[in-house]
Order: structure tokens, then sequence, then C-alpha cells
């Protein structure tokens, strides 16, 4: 899969991601390869994605994502800490 995450500073592009958490506004859900197309608000919190096994966290505004053709795009407000490595 593949994710996007935009910001009017920056866009960061990650290839190759098993999985991603996203804090929606109703709760933190998880997609995984060949999810069903979405369209989902999100809250403030983190974004959590495993690339090669490592989970890698940034903290961001509320915004949007859009899933579709294992293509995450989440359109945010800001972040506020940028990505960090979890072991």
């Amino acid at each position: 899969m593949t994710l996007d995450i935009l910001s009017p500073e920056k866009t960061y592009h990650v290839d190759d991601v098993e999985s991603v958490t996203l804090p929606g506004t109703m709760g933190s859900f998880q997609i995984l390869k060949n999810h069903a197309p979405l369209i989902s608000s999100l809250r403030r919190g983190n974004i959590t994605f495993s690339v090669q096994g490592h989970l890698k966290t940034m903290v961001v505004e509320e915004g949007f994502v859009e899933v579709s053709d294992n293509t995450i795009t989440v359109c945010i407000d800001s972040v506020r800490k940028k990505e960090t490595d979890k072991k």
C-alpha cells in the first residue's frame, strides 16, 4: 500500500506500508491491504504505520483520509511531531 500524508507545509510520501492506524473522529481505525474504499474525518492524534516491520508514528492535527485501490491519502492541517520509530 502507498501512504500519502499532505499538509499545507509539506507532503510526506511512504511506499509499501503494511498497515496504517488513524485517529478517526469516532475512534481510531486500521487500514490493511485491499481495504474497501472509504472517506473519513480525522481528529488530532497519532497516525501509526508499519514499514518493513517497524512502527512509525506522526502526531497530526485534524483532517480527512481517503482510501482507494491500496492508496491512503491523508489531508491534515499540520504535523505536530514528525515521524518517530517504535521498535
